[in-house]
């Protein structure tokens, strides 16, 4: 069961279509879209400020989204949000992608199509111009990105859209098995990266 606390009368909502970890924390003005992803041990704690995640947006294992007060946290469209990232503050736009412990300030913009590479700290106020490589700490804008990087980022973000239907349907929690049995499956992907469900 997912933890998910109201405070002073606001509680989260989830869309049917999102999944959440049952790991993952959810507190007060937070508002999940549908076809999110949210991974196990997330933090998103709307006790400050309000919390969105928009349409087809995942927030993987670890993520913290936290804001000031009367400041929203945002993830448009198709956002992306890597393993351990915190996002304090701030907006990432659409099909934009912040990189695995990355850090991102208040009122700091990820523009459209960007991504923040991993490990990289996004000062506050910082604005990325749309389809940009920031790195660094702090980050800096390196180059512009290749319509192949915004594929390479695109199909990531499919990934986990297809990874929230699949847990949806198929996840639970089960007891370990104590030894490796023969002829054991795996779970399958065909040749363009995509799940490939049991026959």
């Amino acid at each position: 069961m997912v933890k998910v606390y109201e405070i002073d009368g606001v509680r989260p909502v989830v869309h049917p279509t999102a999944y959440v970890h049952p790991s993952a924390v959810l507190i007060g003005d937070v508002i999940v879209g549908p076809r999110c992803y949210i991974g196990p041990c997330a933090s998103l704690r709307g006790d400050f400020g309000r919390l969105i995640l928009e349409e087809g947006a995942n927030l993987q294992d670890t993520c913290v989204m936290h804001g000031f007060p009367g400041e929203d946290t945002v993830v448009e469209v198709d956002g992306h949000i890597g393993h351990g990232a915190v996002l304090h503050g701030c907006r990432v736009k659409r099909n934009a992608m912040v990189g695995m412990n990355a850090v991102v300030m208040d009122k700091a913009v990820v523009g459209e199509e960007s991504i923040v590479a991993a490990s990289s700290f996004v000062k506050a106020g910082m604005v990325i111009p749309p389809r940009s490589m920031v790195m660094g700490a702090p980050a800096k804008v390196m180059r512009e990105l290749t319509d192949e990087d915004v594929q390479w980022k695109s199909f990531g973000t499919r990934q986990y859209q297809e990874l929230a239907v699949r847990s949806l349907h198929t996840m639970r929690e089960v007891e370990a098995d104590t030894e490796v049995e023969p002829d054991r499956q795996r779970i399958a992907f065909d040749a363009d990266g995509m799940h490939k469900p049991k026959a």
